[in-house]
């Protein structure tokens, strides 16, 4: 019990946005409105929303490695895959009785981070840094793609599941959670939202008490000077792999969960484009701050699922714009530069200023 006020403590912190009475009392008012939100809105715009939850999660990912981290990845789509097609392959092969599907959604985060264990060691304990640590992430997302694409013949299967290629893997079973009075399926509509909303909720708290821990002390320290924090002890390599790891996890679940909501998953969803877009969400959002990553990202996925129902052919164009000027106008993200502007006039005004 007397860790209990520490641990909570680290809600708030150096390295998060978002501190006192005010910010939790517009969060917890956020939560609400999202609870209520499918007792006033139809199934298929309940799923739609689950699929907006679902990328948030890579996008937290890739703020953690690249915004606190300061390694700018391009892997974090082939984390996405190689979990996505760990859960189809699973759930394919051994069903979604006694809740199996749960035990397939975790062994493929777990899937997902070994090999970012593995990849990340030889990229860190080899002292791959800077450019050259996203082109090696980005070769080996590419390599992924290219090589899950020609996977079309009989022959390329798992046991009974089949990875087709460019049509990639379907009829994958959905989340099914055991219960006596019969087992809970959680299709792309109201169950599967609160359970997912659940799980958002849960790691962007979680993320909060990590980066204003001693570990994300460290993690920023290595960002803005990795020579002085290994002058003062700490095994850099070692924080950027475990940093490097856990992003991938992160975006493991967003694979998962995204092969659950729509019960497929191709290649596709490892290609440049795919390996493009989280960067800019984060980019726009403000990718130092995890509060800044989670409105920028649903908020620009809003904006490009929209333009790509009534002018897809201006979609990526629209996004590829907003980079650059993002780049150009705040270069920490339009959100984040909002957000303290506005935390700026509030004190100011507390203090009597006009």
């Amino acid at each position: 019990m007397n860790g209990l006020p520490g641990f909570l403590r680290r809600l708030e912190g150096p390295q998060t946005i978002g501190r006192g009475p005010a910010f939790w009392i517009i969060f917890a008012i956020v939560l609400a409105i999202a609870c209520a939100y499918p007792l006033f809105s139809d199934g298929y715009t309940v799923g739609n929303t689950v699929y907006f939850f679902v990328w948030v999660f890579i996008a937290l990912s890739l703020c953690l490695i690249w915004g606190y981290g300061g390694s700018l990845s391009f892997g974090q789509t082939a984390f996405f895959g190689i979990a996505g097609y760990s859960y189809g392959i699973l759930t394919l092969n051994f069903g979604a009785a006694y809740g199996f599907t749960l035990v397939a959604l975790v062994l493929a985060v777990v899937i997902a981070a070994l090999f970012a264990l593995l990849l990340g060691y030889f990229m860190f304990f080899g002292r791959i840094a800077g450019v050259f640590l996203g082109i090696v992430t980005l070769a080996v997302t590419l390599m992924l793609e290219r090589f899950m694409a020609q996977t079309a013949g009989p022959e390329w299967r798992v046991g009974v599941a089949r990875l087709n290629g460019f049509n990639g893997m379907s009829a994958m079973s959905p989340l099914t959670i055991p219960w006596p009075g019969g087992d809970i399926v959680l299709f792309a509509d109201i169950g599967l939202y609160y359970f997912v909303l659940g799980l958002l909720v849960l790691v962007y708290l979680g993320l909060r008490i990590l980066m204003n821990s001693s570990f994300g002390n460290v993690i920023v320290a290595i960002r803005e000077n990795p020579e002085r924090a290994e002058m003062l002890g700490y095994d850099v390599r070692k924080y950027q792999l475990i940093t490097f790891v856990i992003g991938a996890g992160l975006a493991g679940l967003s694979g998962a969960l995204y092969t659950v909501w729509g019960q497929y998953i191709t290649p596709s969803s490892m290609g440049m484009t795919a390996a493009a877009l989280p960067l800019i969400w984060v980019a726009v959002g403000g990718r130092s701050d995890l509060t800044s990553t989670v409105i920028g990202t649903l908020v620009v996925l809003a904006a490009f699922q929209a333009l790509t129902i009534y002018g897809s052919q201006y979609a990526l164009v629209f996004m590829g714009v907003l980079l650059v000027l993002t780049v150009l106008i705040a270069p920490n993200g339009l959100v984040l530069g909002a957000m303290n502007r506005l935390s700026r006039l509030v004190v100011h005004r507390g203090k009597g200023g006009v």
